[in-house]
């Protein structure tokens, strides 16, 4: 099948290698002259034999929205844009509308595999019309992991991107949680082999998984993660998967949990936390210097004396 791919980076370079590799005449177009095989989008276009299918795979927000705008006046009737960034559910519904006026068809894909796609495949979670789905599915076939699972073709237009927000959302709980774990397991003066700890877990338990096996795969590079800052960038599909949680009066406890640590590892000395200290050595008398950065075993401490200081009123 002969495809358009808009955006080369890691992600789209190597989905264009995959489809190549499968058989797939695939025409790309990047802003880097050294990786594009034309020089404009309209010569992109151009390349394509109708009807056509052009996969864009840029950043979400204002690059994906200029994209299908150029697109939208480019296309004819009968084509097909996907959208296979990470952009919100609620805007895919607008370019799918918008396209419509125009004739052309509009599938969004969330994609799921990272660096590691090229050789492994990619999840694909796709929402769409029925018939633009089942044109697409040569090229599914050839992204998506060897098997019966990897693909889904999830509910109309905005539902790929959905469950890949969920997928997102549930993402950051299990990060958060395997986190945590590590960082008890090494503040332990009893376990003296956290990284074999870790190892061990890969088989035969219920924790198992793609991520303790990353996780291990780091701690195997850098014991200690000593060369790692502890701050954490959120793409925005956590943020999304609370505001969904919300809209939908859904509770999600764990996944808030895991996007708001995000927020706070982006602070070195956290407002929140000073506050904290503060009002602790008002009413306990228990403080933390930040010229010392000691502490002093205050009035709620376990084996403190409970008496208060006769200076504060309680």
């Amino acid at each position: 099948m002969q495809i358009g791919m808009i955006g080369l980076g890691k992600m789209g370079g190597n989905m264009a290698e995959r489809l190549r590799r499968g058989g797939h005449d695939v025409v790309g177009y990047d802003r880097d002259p050294e990786l594009s095989d034309v020089g404009s989008l309209k010569e992109l276009v151009d390349r394509l034999e109708a009807p056509r299918a052009v996969w864009v795979m840029v950043p979400a927000g204002e690059p994906t929205h200029s994209t299908i705008r150029l697109l939208r006046e480019m296309l004819s009737p009968g084509d097909i844009v996907i959208d296979g960034g990470n952009s919100h559910y609620v805007d895919d519904q607008k370019h799918g509308a918008d396209l419509a006026t125009r004739g052309v068809g509009f599938v969004d894909v969330g994609v799921s595999g990272g660096v590691w796609g090229l050789e492994n495949g990619y999840a694909l979670m796709v929402g769409g019309t029925a018939e633009d789905v089942a044109r697409l599915r040569p090229v599914f076939e050839t992204l998506k992991p060897e098997g019966e699972d990897g693909f889904v073709h999830a509910g109309r237009v905005g539902a790929g991107h959905f469950a890949k927000m969920v997928h997102n959302g549930i993402e950051y709980g299990m990060m958060q949680a395997f986190a945590e774990g590590w960082e008890l397991l090494e503040a332990s003066d009893i376990v003296t082999d956290v990284h074999g700890s870790f190892k061990s877990w890969r088989q035969g338990t219920v924790i198992r998984s793609w991520l303790l096996d990353l996780l291990v795969r780091a701690l195997d590079q850098d014991p200690g993660l000593a060369d790692i800052k502890g701050y954490a960038q959120d793409s925005g599909e956590g943020r999304w998967t609370v505001q969904a949680a919300v809209d939908h009066a859904v509770p999600l406890p764990v996944i808030t949990a895991a996007l708001y640590a995000r927020f706070a590892s982006r602070q070195e000395d956290s407002p929140a936390m000073k506050m904290v200290a503060a009002l602790r050595n008002q009413f306990g008398g228990h403080a933390v210097t930040a010229q010392e950065g000691q502490t002093g075993m205050g009035a709620d401490a376990p084996g403190a004396d409970v008496t208060p200081p006769v200076e504060v009123q309680r």
